[in-house]
């Protein structure tokens, strides 16, 4: 920050002082607060925050200007869980083992809220490991903390979920057992006599998915969750409209042996759903949904669903559009059409969202936005890191932990795929206008997808290729390809990837299980010679398509990290026709979001 700024901001803050002392002990509780939020200063405006100075050397970003308070020593707490009706074959009851700093301010008596980072990485000597022990300050997302948010009177927590680190019980992924010691960690941290009582939860994927556990079950102590690319609900993450990622057939069995802190003697670590786990995801695979163990095993590990209505707080969503470790369809999607960012803003929940074309990070982790491939965030990558993004958190944080300042706005900070930063009320955005292509007055090369190629080998394809658009198109939202298809068998699968006509560039893509062809996660039976309509969606799109491009489809019968469907090479399917449809915004300068990027960051 510059220097006139920073003594003007001095001098507001003395003469805020002057006239306070004297009515000290004049107020209520709430009046006080009333009276902060009045005197207090108002924050740079965020189209303002472009010209200011900000830390372009670390390796996350800092607020404007640094708090006065500083960290005690670390502090251990063990607390006990009754799970007797938990698991049917696990302990009795379990610990929960987390760690704490405070700041100093509380040696005065000042009571602070807390913030966070609930996981199962905290390890004790485990090599190779992400974090180290809770009582170490982690890497990178406990440190952007610990930096920021302690110094202005907060106070950080490292929490270790059950079976991992310290904390004793069973290692249950995602399950209820997981959630129910989550719980009681928030509830903890909310009744300590160095706590206000409001909790926010911070981090990203897997550590995303923990804050959604604890909003399931609704603690009056959590006030706020940011979720970073976190998941939602465990079979979205591994299917989409019956189409399965590889990891599905492992994905429970492979955080089981490289999280948990394992060994033969060690039987408490061994939950009852490890043995559902292991079958999940070849059953879910082969036979769909039909097999109601699985259903219930999933069911289970789904928490967005449950806090919805259960809990009121916050949400402040932070998602990677080219996130292929959590797809965004974790924010934007779910079933039958559920748009969970939207739900959760029309039900009256303050949400705030800062969605991005990175991959799988953190806002501000510059060192991971300089690696993408074009199509995949690489024309994004040079206005990418969002260097305010602590800033911009510490505002959120202030409002709902403390109850100071002025309330932020509810709004989505999107980036386009050539780089562009806005802000939109919500998004998708709802002034969009629907624009609909016949793919029949396209041209169409090849009929089937799926079955062996008689030229060339290999699978056949589809490619279908529409003429170019008279004026620019940005694409922002879901865009739906409704395909009119035969079936061959009760099975089959079309993965599509839309791009750029003129340019090839890949724009996004969309993919489907014909079983699953009415969308959603219900399956229904497919008869050979069915005609039917399979209702695609595709992952969330904010894309520009210059004037006079069109678009062009390449179905084929997989792709990227999808697994070829279950029926394998003997059950193609005929492509008849179809429509793409696209919602269409219209948007001018004045709607463009100028982000700080200094000369060194931006060399990066």
């Amino acid at each position: 920050m510059n220097i006139t700024h920073h003594t003007m901001r001095i001098a507001v803050l003395l003469v805020a002082l002057i006239i306070l002392v004297p009515l000290t002990g004049c107020f209520s509780g709430d009046d006080a607060i009333a009276s902060e939020q009045t005197s207090q200063e108002a924050y740079p405006n965020i189209y303002d925050r472009k010209n200011l100075d900000w830390e372009w050397n670390g390796s996350y970003s800092m607020v404007l200007e640094k708090g006065p308070y500083t960290a005690l020593e670390v502090q251990e707490a063990f607390i006990e869980v009754d799970t007797s009706e938990i698991w049917e074959t696990g302990p009795p009851t379990s610990d929960v083992h987390l760690s704490y700093w405070l700041p100093s301010n509380t040696e005065l008596g000042e009571k602070v809220p807390v913030i966070a980072i609930i996981s199962p990485y905290y390890s004790y000597g485990q090599p190779g490991s992400e974090s180290g022990a809770t009582n170490v300050v982690a890497a990178g997302r406990g440190e952007f903390i610990f930096d920021n948010y302690i110094p202005y009177g907060y106070a950080l927590a490292q929490v270790s979920v059950f079976g991992t680190e310290e904390s004793s019980g069973c290692f249950d992924y995602r399950g209820a057992g997981e959630g129910w010691g989550i719980h009681h960690a928030v509830e903890w941290l909310g009744k300590q006599n160095w706590s206000n009582g409001n909790v926010g939860l911070y981090g990203k994927s897997y550590e995303g998915a923990t804050q959604w556990e604890a909003a399931a079950l609704g603690s009056e102590h959590l006030k706020t969750i940011v979720p970073i690319s976190g998941t939602t609900a465990l079979h979205p993450l591994l299917y989409k409209n019956g189409s399965a990622e590889a990891r599905s057939q492992i994905m429970h069995m492979n955080y089981f042996g490289s999280t948990v802190d394992y060994n033969g003697d060690d039987l408490d670590n061994i939950c009852p759903d490890i043995v559902e786990g292991i079958f999940a995801g070849p059953v879910t695979y082969g036979l769909g949904e039909l097999d109601p163990y699985m259903e219930n095993y999933y069911e289970e590990r789904s928490h967005i669903d449950k806090a919805f209505g259960n809990w009121n707080g916050s949400i402040y969503w932070v998602q990677g559009m080219q996130d292929w470790n959590v797809d965004p369809h974790q924010v934007f999607g779910g079933p039958s059409g559920t748009n969970w960012y939207l739900d959760y803003s029309a039900a009256g929940y303050d949400v705030r969202g800062m969605l991005g074309q990175w991959e799988h990070n953190y806002p501000d982790q510059w060192t991971k936005h300089n690696a993408q491939d074009s199509g995949y965030g690489g024309e994004a990558i040079h206005n990418m890191t969002r260097w305010d993004w602590a800033q911009d958190l510490f505002e959120w944080f202030e409002y709902y932990l403390k109850g100071v300042g002025p309330k932020p706005s509810n709004h989505a900070q999107i980036q386009r795929n050539d780089g562009q930063w806005r802000i939109e009320d919500v998004w998708p955005p709802q002034d969009a206008t629907w624009l609909h292509t016949d793919i029949g007055n396209c041209v169409q090369e090849g009929n089937s997808v799926g079955g062996a190629s008689v030229i060339g080998g290999g699978t056949q394809g589809v490619t279908i290729t529409c003429p170019g658009f008279d004026n620019e198109m940005h694409i922002a939202g879901l865009p739906t390809l409704h395909l009119d298809v035969t079936a061959s068998m009760d099975g089959g699968q079309i993965f599509a990837e839309l791009q750029d006509a003129e340019t090839g560039l890949r724009l996004g893509h969309a993919t489907m299980d014909i079983r699953y062809h009415e969308g959603g996660y219900e399956p229904q039976t497919v008869f050979p010679g069915q005609n039917l309509i399979m209702l695609m969606e595709f992952q969330g799109l904010d894309v520009l398509l210059p004037a006079g491009h069109g678009i062009k489809l390449v179905l084929s019968e997989t792709g990227e990290d999808y697994l070829s469907p279950a029926c394998g090479n003997s059950c193609p399917v005929t492509v008849n026709g179809g429509t793409f449809s696209f919602p269409h915004i219209d948007r001018s300068g004045a709607d463009v979001l100028e982000t700080p990027q200094g000369e060194d960051a931006a060399n990066n």
